[in-house]
């Protein structure tokens, strides 16, 4: 009898989370050179890290043989103090993947429920499932999170309400309005958790720290793997209040975020130059694709983040045509848009070469 047969039936049910296509695998099974393939598949940031982070972790590296600080006192201050908060608001998590897993650990169960938008990151689902507990999809007309619809999908046993905003695969983001619409009707035992890895992209971010500091039950997720470009180091953080922020203490690893790690994310929060520049070569691969997206009557949704979700009729199939000539794209058939790829922006060569194979495949 094969070992699954004794595993629990919603992880032998679930389909694994498979990531951008690495830069290297690619080489690999295709015999191309490393530095002629572009990777515009996982919304990194094509500067790279955040020169004073890099700096930080080559000063930390001696210490590589010491336990990092398991409390993440320097870094959690430095968080609090830069959003207004106390350091015990904060919690530190092996990316802010893990902030929500530690959510799911703190509050999931068979009868309780995950609320989510329709097209919103494939996560929330695979762990409602690894925690057995029961996922409700809302539509989201347009591609944007349909507040007023979620508040109304809430019951008795709704625990956890995500909403991404700006939304990871769309790009699209809700209005200060909404959110504190939803929030006044957020009932006592329900917990909504705002997801803003992209946060630091926008030109006008709505406050939901706000809501924070008025004790409501909410909680916001951001990251230093988009904006800083430490994606490799998987740092990232949620701002709660505290008896939300306790819970998840009591459930996370300890040592669950590295030293290194810590050291880059102190850095990178104050590397004002790093995260303008990052935030300018995003305006303009915007730009650059929306313009040559319009003019050849392709349809795409407007973004507000680092990547642009474009129809091309056969998202797979695209995606692996562009993946023989070198140029990585996501497809979207796992976020149940099957005719689209999602292109994350890249530097302006990087942009002009995955346009002209998007051009040569489609």
């Amino acid at each position: 009898m094969p070992i699954s047969e004794f595993a629990n039936s919603f992880v032998c049910d679930l389909v694994a989370y498979e990531p951008g296509k690495p830069i290297e695998e690619t080489a690999r099974e295709l015999g191309l050179d490393p530095s002629s393939i572009v990777k515009v598949a996982s919304n990194e940031n094509p500067l790279g890290p955040s020169p004073l982070a890099k700096e930080a972790m080559r000063d930390a590296i001696d210490l590589a043989h010491i336990y990092p600080d398991g409390g993440g006192f320097k870094l959690r201050t430095a968080i609090a103090e830069k959003l207004g908060f106390d350091i015990s608001n904060i919690v530190l998590g092996n990316g802010s993947n893990e902030i929500i897993e530690l959510l799911c650990h703190t509050f999931l169960n068979r009868d309780a429920e995950l609320i989510a938008a329709k097209h919103a990151f494939v996560v929330y689902k695979l762990m409602a499932t690894l925690f057995g507990a029961k996922y409700v999809e809302v539509d989201d007309p347009d591609f944007i999170h349909d507040l007023n619809a979620m508040a109304d999908a809430i019951t008795e046993n709704t625990r956890l309400v995500f909403i991404a905003n700006p939304n990871n695969p769309t790009g699209t983001q809700v209005t200060q309005e909404a959110i504190d619409r939803f929030v006044d009707r957020l009932p006592a035992h329900t917990i909504a958790v705002f997801d803003e890895a992209y946060f630091e992209f926008l030109d006008t971010p709505p406050d939901v720290l706000k809501h924070v500091h008025a004790g409501k039950n909410v909680i916001v997720l951001r990251t230093c793997s988009k904006i800083h470009g430490l994606a490799a180091l998987r740092i990232g953080y949620g701002i709660a209040p505290k008896p939300i922020a306790d819970l998840l203490q009591k459930a996370r690893q300890p040592f669950n975020t590295n030293a290194l790690a810590q050291a880059a994310a102190l850095a990178a929060l104050n590397d004002a130059d790093h995260i303008e520049k990052t935030r300018e070569v995003n305006r303009q691969g915007l730009a650059f694709y929306e313009k040559a997206f319009a003019e050849r009557g392709m349809n795409f949704v407007p973004s507000v983040a680092n990547f642009i979700l474009v129809e091309v009729g056969d998202g797979d199939r695209v995606f692996k045509e562009m993946l023989k000539q070198g140029v990585i794209v996501r497809a979207m058939s796992g976020y149940k848009l099957p005719g689209w790829v999602r292109i994350s922006i890249g530097t302006a060569a990087e942009n002009a070469r995955a346009l002209e194979v998007l051009d040569s495949v489609r």
